[in-house]
């Protein structure tokens, strides 16, 4: 196991922030600006891209996928089978899976199921997500709650097990109920149909 340090380490490329506590073993690539704070532990065959930030306390497991400018906060494991694109928040303590049946006495490595967080998509404080799911672009799941299929696009939602109770913008607001077709704050329109939505392009 390797201790990473600011100045760049095995296994680092360029020069992303690793705080002296946080371990970083051989064989992980991290790209630049991306910081790795107290406690941190990142296992080597993982690949976190550029502008990264992991908060206190994060676990990020071998053959784990992290894109750029993706936001992870304290107390937050992202285990084999997970995949983070562009543009991802993980809020404290939440909470990802990769075996829906597991026990401790039958190993169930060869059995991980693949979850897939797209562009943009949001994951509130100790929400789970139950893995085999897609969460889709810019998806907001809201704080405590538990995902246990796909996600669409947009989609707003909250609760055990989780439902879609409306739809939020890219930009992070919440979209009018009886209108979701305009953003009141960013003026970014889309277009509902058949329970999915879509941004209009200019």
């Amino acid at each position: 196991m390797a201790r990473a340090n600011p100045q760049g380490s095995r296994g680092l490329v360029a020069k992303p922030f690793i705080h002296e506590s946080a371990y970083v073993d051989d064989g992980a690539q991290i790209g630049s600006d991306t910081k790795v704070w107290h406690f941190c532990h990142v296992l080597g065959g993982a690949i976190i891209g550029e502008r990264c930030s992991l908060g206190q306390n994060v676990v990020v497991m071998n053959g784990v996928r992290i894109a750029n400018n993706v936001k992870i906060q304290n107390n937050v494991s992202v285990y084999e089978g997970v995949e983070l694109e562009d543009d991802v928040f993980c809020g404290p303590s939440m909470v990802f899976t990769n075996v829906v049946n597991p026990r401790s006495h039958v190993s169930r490595k060869n059995e991980y199921r693949r979850t897939l967080v797209k562009k943009g998509a949001t994951i509130g404080a100790n929400a789970t997500i139950v893995c085999g799911v897609t969460l889709d672009e810019y998806a907001f799941i809201g704080a405590g709650s538990v995902v246990t299929k796909d996600v669409s696009s947009y989609a707003l939602m909250v609760g055990v097990p989780a439902r879609r109770v409306g739809w939020m913008c890219q930009c992070g607001e919440r979209l009018p109920d009886r209108d979701p077709e305009s953003c009141k704050v960013c003026g970014t329109r889309y277009k509902e149909k058949e329970g999915k939505l879509t941004r209009v392009r200019a």
